[in-house]
């Protein structure tokens, strides 16, 4: 999930992009922002980019294990003898 300061970055983003003739944004508003953004990302289901980054190195690691079990698999297909017949 996102962290606080992240979560902050964003919000202050949001509003930044008000155009400048609504004059400043009272904090009011940019607390709603920040919640109804935390509502929102949360709703998502994301996950942060250090659990990305792991699980794909896992998926990578499986992935070699998986190719290597097979190479393994057709060489002693191949030793076998022909008793599909």
């Amino acid at each position: 999930m996102f962290n606080p300061s992240q979560l902050e970055s964003l919000a202050k983003r949001v509003a930044e992009m008000v155009p400048p003739q609504f004059g400043e944004m009272p904090h009011e508003v940019e607390a709603k922002i920040k919640t109804t953004l935390a509502k929102g990302l949360q709703k998502m289901d994301l996950v942060s980019r250090e659990e990305f980054d792991i699980q794909t190195a896992v998926l990578a690691k499986t992935r070699a294990k998986l190719e290597a079990l097979e190479k393994k698999v057709a060489e002693l297909e191949r030793l076998l003898p022909n008793q599909q017949e």
